[in-house]
C-alpha cells in the first residue's frame, strides 16, 4: 500500500549533500509507488507537492539573530529563549498544516534533527513527533558534536532534547559507522547505516549541448584541460590542496574549476583561495551561476547548469576534503568514470577505503609521488580506463540504489508491516 511521505528540512534546493540525498531517496520511494512531499524554507520542487515556509530556512533573519546569540556563548538571555519559543510555535503550526494538507503518513527529517542550524525548527518537529506519534525517519548527515563551531553554545538543553530526539517512533539513519557509534555512546540511540548512493545500475545521461554550453560559459580554450573540484567552497573541503596540485603540474593548460558557489559559511575562504591561486600562478575558475540538482526533475536545467553538465568535461577530479560525513563528490566522480585525488579523511579510511577502490590518495598533504601519479593518469588513457572501470564496478556493488531500496524496505516494514 502506497504512503504519503513528507520530507522536512531547512532547504531542498541546489546541490548540497542533504538536498541531493533527499532527491535520491525520493526517487527510490516514488519508483515503489509512494508519493513524496516537501517542507522547507527554500524549495526548487514541484509547487503542487511543496510547502514553502520562509521562516524554516536557516538563513532567515530571525533564526540568524538567534544563532548569533547562542553559539559562541554560554549564557542565554531570556529574550532569546522567548524568540526561540515564538518561532517554534509558528513553525509547529506550519508543520501541522503540511501534515494535514498532504495527508502525510511518514516524515523523513533530513538533517534538521541533527545539526542545530535551526533550533526552533528542530524543537517544533520534535514536539509534533512526540505528540502525534507519526512514524519518522531521522536521516542524520552531520551531528553538532562533529563541528567545532557548535562546541560552545547556550542551548545545551535544546540540543539534548531535539538534536536528535530519543523517541520510540523515530528510526534513526546515519551515513557512516563512526556516527553510529558516537550517537549510541552519547545518547543511547541505535541507528541504521545507509551510506550515500547513486544509480550505478544506470550510467548518467549526458546532454551534449548543455555540457558544451557549460564549457563555453567558463571561457575555456579547446586545448584547455579541466581539473574539477566538485564541492561547495567551505574550508573543510581543503581546496588549497587542489591549487597546490595544479601548480605542481606546471602546465598552463590545466585550469582548476570549482563547481559550487560560496556563501553557506561566508566568503572569506573563497577570497583567500582566489588570492592564493593568483599568487601561485594557478588559473582558478568559479562557476558564476548556481548549479542545479540533476536528480530533481523539477529544476530548470536550461536556466542553470546541472551538476551532470560539469563532470563530462573534467579530465581529473580533486577531492582533498579534511572532513566529510560520507562524500557525495567521491561517488559522483566514480559515476562519471573520472580519476580522482582524494584525501584520507576519517570516514573514507574507515568505511570506503576497505571496499578496494583504485585511487590516488594523499594523507593530509600532497607529495611528489601524488603529483607524479596524477601526471601518469592524465598522460595514459590505458591507466585511466583501467582505474575508472574498476572503481565503477566496486561502487555498483556497494553504493547503488538496490541497497538503498533494501534498507528503506526494512524500515517501512518496521513501521507499517509492508514492503517498500
Amino acid at each position: 500500500m502506497s504512503k504519503n511521505i513528507g520530507f522536512i528540512s531547512t532547504r531542498f534546493s541546489g546541490t548540497d549533500g542533504v538536498t541531493m540525498e533527499a532527491s535520491k531517496w525520493s526517487k527510490v520511494l516514488k519508483q515503489s509507488g509512494h508519493s513524496c512531499f516537501w517542507f522547507a524554507g527554500e524549495l526548487d520542487r514541484d509547487p503542487e507537492t511543496s510547502f514553502l515556509v520562509p521562516e524554516a530556512h536557516f538563513k532567515h533573519e530571525k533564526n540568524e539573530w538567534i544563532n548569533d546569540r547562542i553559539f559562541g556563548h554560554k549564557k542565554r538571555n531570556p529574550t532569546v529563549t522567548d524568540t526561540i519559543f515564538e518561532l517554534k510555535v509558528l513553525l509547529k503550526k506550519q508543520i501541522q498544516t503540511f501534515i494535514s494538507q498532504f495527508h502525510i503518513d511518514l516524515l523523513i527529517a533530513q538533517n534538521v534533527l541533527t545539526i542545530p542550524l535551526h533550533i526552533p525548527l528542530g524543537i517544533a518537529l520534535t514536539e509534533i513527533i512526540a505528540e502525534t506519534q507519526i512514524p519518522t525517519i531521522a536521516h542524520h548527515h552531520d551531528f553538532y558534536w562533529e563541528r567545532t563551531r557548535f562546541s560552545v553554545n547556550a542551548v545545551g538543553d535544546y540540543l539534548r532534547m531535539s538534536f536528535p530526539p530519543n523517541l520510540n517512533n523515530i528510526e534513526h539513519v546515519v551515513i557512516n559507522s563512526a556516527a553510529q557509534e558516537e550517537l549510541a555512546l552519547r545518547t543511547g540511540i541505535s541507528s541504521t547505516i545507509i551510506p550515500n548512493v547513486l544509480d550505478f545500475e544506470n550510467p548518467p545521461e549526458i546532454d551534449a549541448e548543455q555540457t558544451a554550453a557549460y564549457r563555453d560559459s567558463m571561457d575555456l580554450e579547446p586545448q584547455d584541460h579541466i581539473i574539477l573540484q566538485p564541492t561547495r567552497i567551505v574550508q573543510r573541503k581543503g581546496i588549497e590542496h587542489a591549487i597546490e596540485l595544479v601548480e605542481s603540474l606546471k602546465n598552463s593548460q590545466y585550469k582548476l574549476v570549482i563547481s559550487h558557489e560560496a556563501g553557506d559559511e561566508g566568503y572569506e575562504y573563497s577570497e583567500w583561495l582566489l588570492e592564493t591561486a593568483h599568487e601561485r600562478g594557478v588559473d582558478l575558475r568559479l562557476v558564476k551561476t548556481r548549479v542545479s540538482d540533476p536528480l530533481n526533475v523539477q529544476s530548470n536545467h536550461n536556466a542553470n547548469p546541472s551538476l551532470w553538465d560539469i563532470y563530462p568535461h573534467a579530465d581529473f577530479i580533486t577531492y582533498p576534503s579534511l572532513y566529510e560525513g560520507f562524500g557525495n563528490a567521491f561517488l559522483e566522480a566514480v559515476y562519471f568514470k573520472k580519476p580522482l585525488l582524494i584525501n584520507r579523511y576519517a570516514t573514507f579510511i574507515r568505511d570506503i577505503e576497505p571496499k578496494g577502490f583504485d585511487l590516488i590518495v594523499m594523507d593530509g598533504f600532497l607529495t611528489k609521488k601524488n603529483v607524479q601519479q596524477v601526471r601518469d593518469v592524465l598522460n595514459s588513457p590505458q591507466i585511466k580506463e583501467k582505474m575508472v572501470h574498476h572503481n565503477y564496478e566496486v561502487a555498483r556493488r556497494n553504493y547503488s540504489y538496490a541497497p538503498l531500496r533494501r534498507w528503506l524496505s526494512t524500515i517501512l516494514i518496521n513501521f507499517f508491516g509492508m514492503d517498500v
